[in-house]
């Protein structure tokens, strides 16, 4: 009765964003909607990372993708800006500065 056994620390079974990081995702994305750029998005959730894709139209490839790789967190950050082609545009270890590319075209945008 006295004996405590301890539950096994198991692996999460899928990678998510904080509340934090989705409303700056999702700020972003209003912003660039009300600009008339982007028109949908979608968001994926795997075991390794979570994705978040931005799409001028719906029926084509993501103009940019918002990733979140846990397993990247010690080595070159967790957070990385995917281009359209597949290129990684910007990696670190904070969102602010990964979506900074994002932000300095949205003030082009605006300002056109």
């Amino acid at each position: 009765m006295g004996t405590v056994t301890p539950l096994p620390l198991s692996k999460p079974t899928q990678v998510g964003y904080e509340r934090i990081e989705l409303t700056r995702i999702l700020d972003l994305y209003g912003r660039m909607v009300a600009a008339g750029h982007w028109r949908d998005y979608a968001i994926q959730l795997d075991a390794d990372a979570a994705v978040f894709a931005c799409f001028r139209r719906a029926a084509e490839r993501p103009e940019y993708r918002i990733e979140k790789r846990p397993a990247l967190r010690n080595r070159q950050g967790m957070w990385a800006l995917v281009g359209e082609g597949g290129t990684v545009l910007k990696r670190g270890h904070e969102l602010g500065p990964v979506l900074a590319p994002i932000e300095r075209r949205l003030m082009k945008l605006v300002s056109d």
